[in-house]
């Protein structure tokens, strides 16, 4: 049977597709290992951590379950059915966040075909967006996709995303105050960012309005007035462990994916969940799942793609 690790080129396919998930600041923080043409390692690299606003990993285990969504991805538009161990040798190996394999043929569905199209399509949009509502039949659709990576999309009602967008003024407010925390993103966001980072292109302007609906990243240039009632959704899983984590980024890229698919455009707005972790504070357990990420979904415009590692810089020895 051929398998996608067979090739040289098989391998790259699969690279690329991975590395063009989202992370967190575009900090790209997975390695990838091909053993024996077998099976392929998904790692997280500790050089690429943010470890001031990061401290307990979350954010770069979701990020690499980003990356491990769009590799089955890949290897299902190849045929094959992959067969995932997340956390395979949490002990032996901490840093090993998943092995997959092939598990024999499978027909390629309309529907990985689509998705594993979409994959260079997706952007993460900080402009405004329309005032259009997203209609109920597309929210039931990004619901369906968390709920098939095992977890939860909750969209938020008026009052709700007032006060999620409250926190989020809140809490950045005082992430502002940290100087290692704004050293880090200082780190992260510069203009002429090539391979990583997030570029000036990708900031966005800042928002006339109070609460802002986007991160303020210190760098943005001039202002514009965005959508009247962001819609925001709060992703979550039952628990709040690593491997709960690499299921969130799982479903986050499949939940981007379906959005991509109906033209919805995304951004994030985690600035509480990121005081949080840094704060070891106690996570607000919402009865529906622990909140992993908050989306802000719309139509926006075309926006250009952030930057990315070459894909020979991804694979390890």
């Amino acid at each position: 049977m051929f398998s996608s690790f067979a090739t040289e080129l098989g391998v790259r396919r699969l690279l690329v597709a991975a590395g063009q998930a989202p992370s967190v600041l575009n900090t790209q923080p997975w390695r990838f290992h091909v053993v024996r043409r077998e099976f392929v390692e998904v790692f997280a690299d500790p050089d690429r951590r943010l470890r001031v606003s990061d401290p307990r990993g979350r954010n770069q285990y979701v990020s690499c379950g980003a990356a491990l969504f769009n590799l089955r991805l890949a290897i299902r538009t190849a045929g094959q059915r992959p067969m995932v161990w997340l956390l395979p040798s949490p002990e032996e190996e901490p840093g090993l966040l998943a092995a997959v394999r092939m598990d024999g043929a499978s027909p390629v569905s309309d529907e990985h075909r689509e998705l594993y199209d979409l994959i260079p399509v997706r952007r993460t949009s900080r402009r405004p967006f329309a005032d259009q509502r997203l209609p109920r039949a597309v929210l039931a659709e990004l619901r369906v996709a968390a709920s098939r990576e095992g977890a939860t999309l909750i969209p938020l009602d008026r009052h709700a995303a007032t006060d999620m967008l409250d926190y989020a003024t809140i809490a950045e407010d005082e992430l502002g105050r940290d100087h290692e925390y704004r050293a880090e993103l200082a780190a992260w966001t510069m203009p002429g960012a090539r391979y990583d980072g997030m570029p000036g292109c990708t900031h966005g302007p800042y928002a006339l309005q109070d609460p802002s609906p986007v991160r303020d990243f210190g760098r943005q240039e001039g202002r514009a007035r965005f959508e009247e009632r962001p819609q925001l959704a709060v992703l979550t899983t039952m628990g709040d462990r690593p491997v709960d984590w690499l299921k969130a980024g799982q479903a986050l890229q499949r939940v981007l994916l379906v959005a991509a698919r109906n033209d919805v455009s995304a951004s994030f707005l985690n600035q509480s969940l990121d005081l949080r972790d840094m704060r070891q504070r106690r996570d607000p357990h919402h009865r529906r799942g622990h909140p992993q990420m908050i989306i802000r979904l719309g139509y926006g415009p075309y926006v250009a793609r952030s930057p990315r590692r070459p894909a020979a810089e991804l694979e390890t020895g």
